[in-house]
């Protein structure tokens, strides 16, 4: 931590020296310097005309409009006319400027004089005037103010004492600099630990899932409020060089030269943001949203599993299908922001809309299906299906495939539209279906008693009765075949728990009938043999 404010100071006192080093360089040069990137064009549909800044010094004084094509040649040829001027009036120290203004034909021209010396400007066009939604008499005056303002700011800008008022800027700044990235940094810091501690509470499967949902939505929160702070830390490190490099005559180009280079990544930029957390919002008002309707039901992991999962997956669904519409008008936006002109592309989305339709049916069918499988609840996410020939956990669920696991590990990813007949084992609650073969000579009663004991003592024992949602049924001998006689039995369970009770049921079955002395009945088969196909034989 030290260590790196030492750094911190180390790069202060580094730009601080580069600073007056500029400036005492510069004190010596009466021109301006060349400022690449010069101009801040934007493009106003409304007129079909662009406008774009003026600089002297690389300080925006007016602003212009032209057609697209032509503004760069007439910026540039108003900040040449500039150039001109400026050493001239720089050189004399009482030397006078003023703009005259000349009206012909409607338009005006402005001329700059300096002493006795008269040139030539520029024409304020009407679309200069509707720039600022003024009259031309009003935009002239504004102009002329402006350069003459601009022109007598180039002198003081080169006189000792701005410099030193612009020096104790540039340190007063460059402290609350270093001020705010350590405040920053701590309140980051702080926000990394609230995020570990909830990200730590929101895994803990064992809790009610409005409370899940709920941890998760403060999840969001400080999701949000950590790339925040992180966005704000390198958001003030870019503006205050910014605003440092602007301080100053020698390092003013760089800031003109970063805020053209960085116009078009920077609007991107923001738009990027705003989908970000628009997503993130939208995130927390769908864990509203399912908050709610897990606390009307008063869900707890033990009392509806089936509703929980159905809630999840819906979750799911909806953060999917937020993060693809934010996403889509995030590239429209930022089509837009870059100069796209997308007027063209949504008046033919609705030829794109058909011709996407045509060629995407099955892509179509699947989100439908998809929907409906959610809606009506045919499964969940965690739920055991048979889905055709494929049967396994449900891993994944969206609008357009399932995903399933089946016992051998293998992922068996499904299309929505195909799917025609789900059988869902774990659907609200399951059943254990037993059938018991017992041999035909051993006591029937005796082996019905000995089965209905161990149904009892499965009820009683505290690992099992938790699972079973009903006392077992003991239907009876339900057949006789040609393995021996066949008793059934049901019990109810908890979703996903028929097969560990039925492992358990069969295992206290074999003990208790081994110890009883029933044997359980394996395949038979008779063969007969005829009297007088042997003594024809013979």
């Amino acid at each position: 931590m030290k260590r790196k404010y030492f750094w911190l100071t180390g790069l202060a006192a580094i730009l601080t020296v580069f600073l007056t080093f500029n400036h005492s360089v510069e004190a010596q040069l009466p021109l301006v310097p060349e400022f690449s990137g010069k101009s801040s064009v934007f493009n106003q549909s409304s007129n079909k005309v662009a406008s774009g800044c003026v600089r002297i010094d690389g300080r925006c004084v007016i602003e212009i409009t032209a057609t697209p094509s032509d503004l760069s040649d007439r910026i540039s040829e108003v900040e040449q006319r500039l150039n001109e001027i400026l050493p001239y009036y720089l050189q004399n120290e009482s030397a006078q400027v003023k703009v005259r203004q000349q009206t012909e034909e409607q338009l005006i021209d402005l001329y700059v004089v300096v002493e006795e010396r008269e040139t030539r400007l520029l024409t304020v066009t009407s679309e200069d005037a509707t720039l600022k939604a003024m009259t031309i008499e009003q935009r002239a005056e504004q102009i002329s103010r402006a350069v003459v303002e601009g022109l007598q700011m180039a002198r003081r800008e080169r006189k000792r004492s701005f410099f030193m008022v612009q020096l104790q800027k540039g340190a007063i700044a460059i402290f609350l600099l270093i001020a705010a990235t350590i405040f920053l940094y701590y309140l980051e810091r702080q926000s990394r630990k609230q995020k570990a501690s909830l990200h730590a509470a929101v895994n803990n499967n064992s809790q009610a899932i409005s409370t899940q949902i709920s941890q998760n939505q403060r999840q969001q929160l400080a999701e949000i409020k950590h790339r925040g702070l992180q966005i704000a830390r390198f958001g003030t490190w870019f503006s205050g060089i910014l605003y440092l490099v602007g301080l100053f005559l020698g390092t003013r180009f760089l800031q003109v030269w970063m805020i053209n280079v960085f116009r078009i990544p920077f609007r991107l930029f923001v738009v990027g943001l705003g989908v970000y957390f628009l997503s993130r919002f939208s995130f927390i008002l769908i864990d509203k949203f399912t908050a709610m309707l897990a606390n009307n039901y008063l869900l707890t992991p033990e009392a509806n599993l089936r509703l929980q999962l159905r809630i999840s997956t819906i979750s799911s669904v909806a953060k999917s299908v937020v993060i693809i519409s934010w996403t889509i008008v995030g590239i429209l936006v930022g089509l837009s922001v870059v100069g796209v002109n997308i007027a063209p592309l949504l008046a033919g989305a609705g030829l794109i809309g058909v011709a996407i339709s045509l060629a995407s049916q099955n892509l179509i069918r699947d989100a439908i299906n998809g929907f409906f499988i959610i809606l009506e609840d045919q499964y969940a996410v965690g739920d055991v299906v048979g889905v055709g020939d494929a049967t396994g956990v449900v891993e994944a669920i969206n609008l357009r495939i399932t995903q399933l696991r089946d016992t051998e590990s293998r992922l068996i990813t499904v299309p929505n539209s195909e799917i025609r007949t789900v059988t869902n084992y774990t659907s609200n609650w399951s059943q254990v279906d037993l059938k018991i073969p017992i041999a035909y000579h051993s006591d029937m009663e005796k082996a019905i008693s000995i089965i209905e004991d161990i149904s009892n003592s499965m009820m009683c024992d505290h690992e099992w009765q938790q699972n079973i949602l009903e006392k077992p049924s003991l239907l009876g001998v339900d057949e006789f075949s040609a393995q021996g006689v066949i008793i059934r039995v049901w019990i109810k369970t908890k979703p996903l728990q028929q097969w560990p009770i039925a492992r358990e049921y069969r295992r206290r079955l074999k003990i208790a009938c081994d110890k009883a002395g029933i044997d359980l009945a394996l395949p038979q088969q008779q063969i007969w043999f005829s009297s007088e196909d042997k003594t024809e034989s013979q």
